[in-house]
């Protein structure tokens, strides 16, 4: 995936999160994942496998697509 497009992600997982008002602790905490991690996926510091954002879209609520809103 290309940066400009890893960046809009990233932004559209924070935005989210955000909305659903959580952390992201809380959030790396229901993924199983650590707060660093989140982070870096939200600055898109990392490609992200699709089963990942599988479980963004699960724990958030969200179909997967929203985060590709872009």
């Amino acid at each position: 995936m290309s940066k400009i497009y890893s960046k809009k992600l990233g932004k559209n997982i924070q935005k989210t999160r955000k909305q659903k008002g959580l952390s992201q602790e809380k959030l790396a905490e229901l993924m199983g994942k650590s707060r660093n991690y989140i982070g870096m996926v939200e600055r898109a510091e990392l490609n992200v496998p699709v089963s990942v954002i599988f479980d963004f879209a699960k724990i958030l609520n969200v179909e997967p697509k929203d985060f590709f809103n872009f």
